[in-house]
Protein backbone atom coordinates (compact mmCIF):
# COMPACT_ATOMS: atom_id res chain seq x y z
CA UNK A 1 0.00 0.00 0.00
CA UNK A 2 1.80 3.12 -0.88
CA UNK A 3 2.01 5.55 1.78
CA UNK A 4 3.12 8.53 -0.50
CA UNK A 5 0.48 11.34 -0.90
CA UNK A 6 -0.76 10.83 -4.70
CA UNK A 7 -3.09 12.96 -6.70
CA UNK A 8 -5.68 10.43 -7.71
CA UNK A 9 -7.59 9.99 -11.39
CA UNK A 10 -11.06 9.78 -10.94
CA UNK A 11 -10.91 6.23 -12.08
CA UNK A 12 -8.77 5.22 -9.48
CA UNK A 13 -11.41 6.23 -6.58
CA UNK A 14 -14.12 4.54 -5.27
CA UNK A 15 -16.97 6.19 -5.98
CA UNK A 16 -19.90 5.79 -4.47
CA UNK A 17 -21.90 4.16 -6.98
CA UNK A 18 -19.51 1.40 -6.96
CA UNK A 19 -19.91 0.48 -3.53
CA UNK A 20 -22.78 -1.12 -4.10
CA UNK A 21 -21.18 -3.51 -6.54
CA UNK A 22 -18.38 -3.61 -4.15
CA UNK A 23 -21.58 -4.74 -1.21
CA UNK A 24 -22.63 -7.49 -3.70
CA UNK A 25 -19.34 -8.80 -4.25
CA UNK A 26 -18.46 -8.95 -0.86
CA UNK A 27 -21.31 -10.58 0.19
CA UNK A 28 -20.78 -12.99 -2.56
CA UNK A 29 -17.80 -13.79 -1.89
CA UNK A 30 -18.57 -13.12 2.32
CA UNK A 31 -22.00 -14.42 2.41
CA UNK A 32 -21.66 -14.70 6.50
CA UNK A 33 -20.94 -11.19 6.43
CA UNK A 34 -17.22 -11.26 7.53
CA UNK A 35 -14.48 -11.68 5.59
CA UNK A 36 -11.74 -14.13 6.81
CA UNK A 37 -7.79 -13.64 6.36
CA UNK A 38 -7.17 -16.10 3.78
CA UNK A 39 -10.28 -14.70 1.61
CA UNK A 40 -8.87 -11.04 1.62
CA UNK A 41 -5.57 -12.61 0.51
CA UNK A 42 -7.01 -14.78 -2.17
CA UNK A 43 -9.80 -11.38 -2.97
CA UNK A 44 -6.38 -9.82 -4.26
CA UNK A 45 -4.84 -12.69 -5.33
CA UNK A 46 -1.78 -12.77 -2.45
CA UNK A 47 -0.30 -16.06 -2.43
CA UNK A 48 0.71 -17.82 0.97
CA UNK A 49 4.57 -17.83 1.70
CA UNK A 50 5.19 -14.86 -0.33
CA UNK A 51 6.49 -11.23 1.29
CA UNK A 52 3.03 -9.69 -0.07
CA UNK A 53 1.05 -12.11 2.09
CA UNK A 54 3.03 -11.31 5.01
CA UNK A 55 2.36 -7.24 4.48
CA UNK A 56 -1.10 -8.79 3.59
CA UNK A 57 -1.41 -10.16 7.29
CA UNK A 58 -0.51 -6.76 9.25
CA UNK A 59 -2.72 -4.58 6.71
CA UNK A 60 -5.48 -7.04 7.91
CA UNK A 61 -4.94 -6.97 11.42
CA UNK A 62 -4.83 -3.31 11.29
CA UNK A 63 -8.30 -2.95 10.05
CA UNK A 64 -9.75 -5.33 11.87
CA UNK A 65 -10.57 -2.81 14.64
CA UNK A 66 -12.86 -5.28 16.94
CA UNK A 67 -9.93 -7.97 17.24
CA UNK A 68 -12.51 -10.60 15.70
CA UNK A 69 -10.20 -11.93 13.22
CA UNK A 70 -12.66 -11.11 10.59
CA UNK A 71 -13.13 -7.77 8.79
CA UNK A 72 -16.80 -6.99 7.97
CA UNK A 73 -18.01 -4.79 5.24
CA UNK A 74 -17.58 -1.36 7.20
CA UNK A 75 -14.10 -2.25 8.13
CA UNK A 76 -13.51 -3.23 4.69
CA UNK A 77 -15.08 -0.29 3.18
CA UNK A 78 -13.13 2.16 5.60
CA UNK A 79 -9.50 -0.21 4.73
CA UNK A 80 -10.27 0.64 1.04
CA UNK A 81 -11.20 4.81 1.29
CA UNK A 82 -8.14 5.33 3.30
CA UNK A 83 -5.60 3.49 0.99
CA UNK A 84 -7.97 4.94 -2.19
CA UNK A 85 -8.27 8.52 -1.03
CA UNK A 86 -6.58 9.20 2.34
CA UNK A 87 -4.28 11.99 3.01
CA UNK A 88 -0.59 11.16 3.45
CA UNK A 89 -0.93 11.82 7.56
CA UNK A 90 -3.77 9.28 7.47
CA UNK A 91 -1.85 6.65 5.68
CA UNK A 92 1.22 7.14 7.75
CA UNK A 93 -1.23 6.67 11.06
CA UNK A 94 -2.11 3.85 9.25
CA UNK A 95 0.89 2.29 8.72
CA UNK A 96 2.32 2.89 12.20
CA UNK A 97 -0.22 0.77 13.72
CA UNK A 98 0.48 -1.99 10.75
CA UNK A 99 4.13 -1.69 11.93
CA UNK A 100 3.11 -1.71 15.99
CA UNK A 101 2.76 -5.59 16.06
CA UNK A 102 2.34 -5.07 19.91
CA UNK A 103 -0.20 -2.05 19.68
CA UNK A 104 2.03 -0.24 22.37
CA UNK A 105 1.96 2.63 20.57
CA UNK A 106 5.62 2.37 20.05
CA UNK A 107 7.64 1.17 17.47
CA UNK A 108 10.82 -1.16 18.60
CA UNK A 109 13.78 -2.10 16.90
CA UNK A 110 11.98 -5.38 16.52
CA UNK A 111 9.13 -4.39 14.89
CA UNK A 112 10.83 -2.66 13.00
CA UNK A 113 13.25 -4.90 11.59
CA UNK A 114 10.28 -7.18 10.59
CA UNK A 115 8.53 -5.05 8.22
CA UNK A 116 11.61 -3.42 6.89
CA UNK A 117 12.36 -7.35 5.78
CA UNK A 118 8.86 -8.02 4.68
CA UNK A 119 9.65 -4.50 2.44
CA UNK A 120 12.65 -5.12 1.43
CA UNK A 121 11.79 -8.97 0.27
CA UNK A 122 8.28 -6.62 -1.79
CA UNK A 123 11.10 -4.29 -3.04
CA UNK A 124 13.69 -6.79 -3.68
CA UNK A 125 11.37 -8.98 -5.86
CA UNK A 126 9.89 -5.81 -7.92
CA UNK A 127 12.93 -5.00 -9.07
CA UNK A 128 13.57 -1.51 -7.07
CA UNK A 129 14.95 -2.63 -4.32
CA UNK A 130 18.88 -1.25 -4.72
CA UNK A 131 16.97 1.88 -5.77
CA UNK A 132 15.29 2.50 -2.82
CA UNK A 133 17.74 0.57 -0.74
CA UNK A 134 21.03 2.20 -1.79
CA UNK A 135 22.65 -1.12 -1.11
CA UNK A 136 22.02 -1.59 2.79
CA UNK A 137 21.19 -3.93 4.52
CA UNK A 138 17.90 -4.46 6.49
CA UNK A 139 19.60 -3.83 9.12
CA UNK A 140 21.25 -0.80 8.02
CA UNK A 141 18.09 0.45 6.93
CA UNK A 142 16.67 -0.09 10.48
CA UNK A 143 19.22 2.12 11.72
CA UNK A 144 18.82 4.49 9.25
CA UNK A 145 14.89 4.99 10.19
CA UNK A 146 15.68 5.16 13.68
CA UNK A 147 18.36 8.06 13.60
CA UNK A 148 15.84 10.08 11.01
CA UNK A 149 12.47 9.87 13.27
CA UNK A 150 13.64 9.12 17.15
CA UNK A 151 14.17 12.60 18.05
CA UNK A 152 14.37 11.71 21.59
CA UNK A 153 16.87 8.60 20.93
CA UNK A 154 15.24 6.20 23.27
CA UNK A 155 15.24 3.39 20.87
CA UNK A 156 11.12 3.70 20.34
CA UNK A 157 9.44 5.57 17.75
CA UNK A 158 6.11 6.94 18.99
CA UNK A 159 3.27 7.78 16.32
CA UNK A 160 4.12 11.37 16.42
CA UNK A 161 8.17 10.97 16.06
CA UNK A 162 7.04 8.33 12.88
CA UNK A 163 4.64 10.96 10.94
CA UNK A 164 6.53 13.97 11.62
CA UNK A 165 10.14 11.85 10.66
CA UNK A 166 8.59 10.66 7.56
CA UNK A 167 7.02 13.28 6.61
CA UNK A 168 10.37 15.28 6.58
CA UNK A 169 12.22 12.39 5.10
CA UNK A 170 11.90 12.04 1.02
CA UNK A 171 14.10 8.86 1.19
CA UNK A 172 12.20 7.07 3.88
CA UNK A 173 8.37 8.25 1.80
CA UNK A 174 10.40 6.25 -1.09
CA UNK A 175 11.30 3.18 0.76
CA UNK A 176 7.86 2.92 2.70
CA UNK A 177 5.94 3.23 -0.52
CA UNK A 178 4.62 -0.07 -1.91
CA UNK A 179 4.10 -0.10 -5.59
CA UNK A 180 0.30 -2.24 -4.89
CA UNK A 181 -2.43 -0.65 -6.76
CA UNK A 182 -5.35 -1.44 -4.88
CA UNK A 183 -7.69 0.38 -6.95
CA UNK A 184 -6.53 -1.70 -9.50
CA UNK A 185 -7.41 -5.40 -6.84
CA UNK A 186 -10.86 -3.48 -6.93
CA UNK A 187 -11.24 -3.01 -10.31
CA UNK A 188 -10.17 -6.17 -11.47
CA UNK A 189 -12.16 -7.97 -8.52
CA UNK A 190 -14.91 -6.10 -10.01
CA UNK A 191 -14.90 -6.79 -13.35
CA UNK A 192 -14.33 -10.68 -12.48
CA UNK A 193 -17.62 -10.73 -10.63
CA UNK A 194 -19.30 -9.12 -13.15
CA UNK A 195 -18.25 -11.14 -16.20
CA UNK A 196 -19.66 -14.20 -14.24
Amino acid sequence: MGQNQQIQAPDEELELNNIQDLYKSFIMECPSGSLYLHEFKRMFGVQNGTPESQYMDCIFRAFDMNHDNTMDFIEYVAALHLVLRGKLEDKLRWSFKVFDGDDNGQLDRDELRKIVNIIYKIKKGSGSGDMCTEGLTPDEVCERIFKAVDVNSDGQITLDEFVQGVQKNPWLQNFLHLDFNPSGWVQRYLEDVCSL
